[in-house]
């Protein structure tokens, strides 16, 4: 056996090295990289010098745990800061939104939407377009220098979004993993929306390694895309989208109702990872009770694979010695059962699509199991401690995923509060029967040797009590950071997670998988989600099956997590109550509110569209709801539902500007997840948004009032000119009947402009308009607005553009911005800001998200 009595103090490097990892994730901007090989260089020169001091002379334990735990820090450092390097290659801004022939390989099974394809793609020769059409004259683009190799593309069946909807064109034809085409593309640097503790997108495209993203073009004078063969370097993805789509064509055939498509979906996902084939009301209902983690291939997945197959192939190991065969006296069944359990996890998760949390899962299965193999006087905490720091070394940025948090926690909780495993094991069921002997359970133990259950019996209800010790401990302990970073808990979690982790584990995905060879499983599959998703239905249904709250700073839900872990942890119960009190902040938080008499806006970044949200002291205002993205995407569900609940608001209205849909594209989803919201619209009649709030109210110029010592006034549209029914809707733009608020409080002012143009603007100014602090461009910085005029009379000191980045309609003009210049007006855009925070008694100040909260993988717009 391996003497570990150096293992005590490696607790504290690797501890070190985690922390060293954390820091290096906080940089603003990548230092050379000659910087952290230099700084490398000088760890390992100190740690000699270190180690001979400290060897010759008796330093204390402080001193002598500090010193090394520097010393980790350091290199941990400065090998992230290295690994940051490898990713930094991205587009030549001069070839952004530029066109582009590219010829390349699909690298993974494409996502089907329902206007066309989303894949990774890997570009091996680029050209410039110099000319315009399909006979255009191109020069040559060094790959990796100049374009990315790794790119994110979209290829389309429509060309965009007109302001009154959408431009369909037909859909284009399937794409497949592995093979070779050639595409004209429009290409940008990665760039996402950046919002408080928001999704960042950025980063999840950083640690993908994708370093551009773009759209293939199919206008009538490009040249159509060309699949130019069919390859061998990705056979598993290819493998991978042909098991996808024969299981979605079995299990809901064209003409089959939508409730078969939903449970096709969930099959397929399970069986490859497509979590996009999840309908979005099933991941509603999955989210609310706590059980979404099972409905993708995860961590929890890959782990129960290997788990099952090293059993089964240990277990067959040692019978084979009955059958005369000498190698389990050679190599022990154990170590049998861990190599050949990783190579098919290891299978498994390349199958499911080679996910980020699959490898990481994977990777601390190959660490746990090496030392397992290689020194068994291993601890838990020493096991799980290296777990995690050689995760985070070949995949630092995990640190700041919500999967890296709650998997290694619920472990080490697990870990931690489980039976102490002291001495070889033994089996539990004569352990449990025999007299003499110490139960887990004893009063249950008890009362099943007095009925004389079976011995088979008593091993599985032992399993189901401690699969429900183990779940409540994981609830109960796991629940602080589902606030952090979610904003909601289950209360039902619980409940639902003890019938469908074993279900779903034991019955849905083996039959899911077994589909791959014999396709009917995959129909007994689709019928056994049938009984789990009634259920899981029923209880998303009851009142307050998930209490949605405010997301906590990380102070206290760290604190919290302190106070559930002690909870749960074998501690005495005077120290348990103690914890108690360690609860309470995050559950009582909510954000600072402005004081009586002072409003502060949020113009939440959501690409090209308007949204604006106003706070006083107790009320809230949602102005305009952004655009709508795609069929099935829009910027309620993907931005302002998540980021009204992190904040706890609940909207008092919802005003929308005008029917554009780059201003009521998330409309619905905001009114449905705020059922109490008013709504105040300049929108025709008949329209659909008005069966949503039947007793909606008209936006109208002198409609005026105060909510706590705010005072809010329509400027625009005059009654006269709202689109009313019949053929006048034809005959007035949208944008001349925008939904004008001007916005006082004390020491400052705004103005939500809507998209009106220079003749409403003259309006304005005619009927007296009073000067701002704060302006919300009109019309996204259009040359058809934010005339001299309008801007001589509002004179405000900050001018807020929302706007997409590089979007196809040219916002903001280059003369609109030079005319705001030439007034000394401080101009910002959302590309660059991101969500721009104001409060009206600090009117000089204005506070940028992407400023703010910088990180070296963030895009800065040049």
């Amino acid at each position: 056996m391996t003497s570990m009595g150096w293992a005590r103090s490696l607790g504290w490097a690797l501890a070190a090295w985690c922390m060293g990892v954390a820091l290096a994730l906080q940089q603003a901007v990548l230092w050379p990289w000659q910087a952290y090989a230099g700084g490398l260089c000088a760890v390992m020169a100190g740690a000699v010098v270190l180690r001979r001091k400290l060897g010759h002379e008796r330093a204390g334990w402080a001193v002598h745990h500090a010193a090394w735990a520097l010393v980790w820090a350091a290199a941990a450092f400065g090998v992230t800061g290295l690994h940051a390097w490898t990713r930094v290659s991205t587009i030549d801004p001069i070839l952004e939104g530029q066109d582009l022939d590219v010829v390349g390989v699909v690298q993974a099974m494409p996502q089907r939407q329902d206007l066309g394809w989303r894949f990774r793609f890997r570009i091996e020769q680029a050209w410039q377009v110099d000319g315009s059409g399909a006979t255009g004259a191109s020069h040559a683009l060094v790959v990796d220098a100049q374009v990315p190799s790794q790119v994110y593309l979209g290829w389309y069946g429509q060309e965009g979004l007109h302001d009154s909807g959408w431009n369909l064109s037909p859909l284009p034809e399937p794409v497949k993993a592995g093979e070779r085409w050639r595409f004209r593309v429009r290409l940008k640097a990665p760039h996402g929306h950046l919002n408080p503790r928001g999704f960042d997108y950025e980063l999840w495209l950083w640690e993908q390694g994708i370093r551009a993203t773009g759209y293939v073009r199919t206008r009538a004078k490009d040249p159509a895309p060309r699949r130019l063969a069919s390859t061998w370097a990705h056979p598993i993805e290819g493998w991978r989208q042909a098991v996808r789509d024969r299981l979605l064509t079995h299990l809901s055939p064209p003409g089959s109702d939508a409730e078969a498509a939903k449970r096709a979906g969930v099959v397929a996902a399970l069986v490859t990872g497509d979590q996009a084939a999840i309908d979005r009301s099933d991941w509603d209902v999955f989210r609310a009770t706590g059980v979404s983690h099972l409905m993708s291939i995860s961590g929890l997945h890959v782990t129960m694979f290997a788990w099952i197959a090293s059993g089964l192939v240990a277990g067959c190991w040692r019978k084979s010695a009955l059958w005369g065969f000498s190698g389990p006296l050679r190599w022990p069944a154990v170590h049998v059962g861990a190599v050949v359990g990783l190579a098919l996890a290891a299978f498994y998760a390349l199958f499911s699509g080679w996910g980020v949390p699959a490898q990481r899962t994977l990777l601390m299965l190959l660490v746990v199991a090496g030392l397992n193999s290689l020194a068994r006087q291993w601890s838990g905490a020493l096991i799980w401690w290296t777990a995690g720091a050689v995760v985070l070394t070949f995949d630092p940025w995990a640190l700041l995923q919500p999967g890296f948090w709650l998997s290694f926690v619920a472990v080490g909780v697990l870990m931690a509060s489980g039976p102490d495993q002291k001495g070889p094991p033994q089996s539990p069921a004569p352990q449990g029967l025999s007299p003499g002997t110490k139960s887990e359970h004893p009063g249950v133990t008890h009362r099943l040797s007095a009925k004389k259950l079976p011995i088979w019996g008593f091993f599985v209800l032992q399993r189901l009590v401690a699969l429900c010790r183990e779940q409540a401990t994981v609830t109960l302990a796991l629940a602080p950071l589902t606030l952090l970073f979610f904003g909601q808990v289950s209360v039902v979690g619980l409940l639902a997670n003890l019938l469908a982790i074993p279900w779903v584990t034991l019955v849905v995905t083996p039959l899911a998988m077994l589909g791959v060879v014999w396709t009917e499983a995959w129909v007994l599959a689709a019928w056994a989600l049938l009984p789990m998703a009634q259920v899981l239905a029923w209880l998303a249904s009851w009142p307050l099956a998930s209490v949605a709250v405010a997301q906590p700073p990380w102070g206290l839900a760290l604190l919290a997590l302190l106070g559930a872990a002690g909870l749960v942890l074998k501690l005495p119960w005077s120290w348990k109550l103690l914890c108690l009190p360690l609860l309470w902040p995050v559950m009582g938080w909510s954000p600072q509110r402005p004081a009586h008499g002072v409003f502060d806006l949020l113009a939440a970044d959501v690409g090209q569209g308007n949204a604006v949200l106003v706070r006083t002291a107790t009320h809230s205002l949602l102005y305009d709801a952004g655009p709508r993205y795609s069929a099935e995407s829009d910027a309620g569900h993907r931005v302002l539902v998540p980021l009204l609940a992190q904040m706890g608001e609940q909207l008092d209205a919802l005003v929308l500007s005008h029917r554009d849909s780059d201003h009521t594209g998330g409309a619905a989803a905001v009114l449905a997840m705020q059922a109490q919201a008013k709504l105040w619209t300049s929108l025709e009649d008949e329209h659909p948004l008005h069966a949503l709030r039947p007793d909606w109210t008209p936006c109208q110029a002198g409609q005026s009032w105060v909510w706590d010592g705010v005072h809010f006034e329509v400027l625009h549209p005059l009654a006269a000119s709202r689109v009313a029914k019949g053929p006048s809707v034809s005959k007035i733009r949208p944008n001349a009947v925008s939904c004008v608020l001007r916005i006082q409080g004390a020491g400052g002012s705004a103005l939500l402009a809507g998209d009106i143009e220079a003749a409403q603007e003259l309006d304005l100014v005619r009927q007296g308009l009073k000067p701002v602090d704060w302006l919300l461009v009109p019309h996204h910085g259009s040359k058809t607005s934010s005339s001299t005029a309008f801007l001589q009379a509002l004179q405000p000191q900050w001018a807020m553009v929302q706007a997409g980045y590089r979007n196809r309609f040219g916002h903001p003009a280059p003369e609109v911005m030079v005319r705001y210049k030439d007034l000394q007006i401080q101009w910002v855009d959302s590309p660059r800001c991101g969500a721009a925070r104001w409060r009206s008694d600090r009117p000089e100040q204005l506070v940028c998200e992407r400023v703010q909260s910088r990180r070296y993988w963030h895009h800065l717009p040049p």
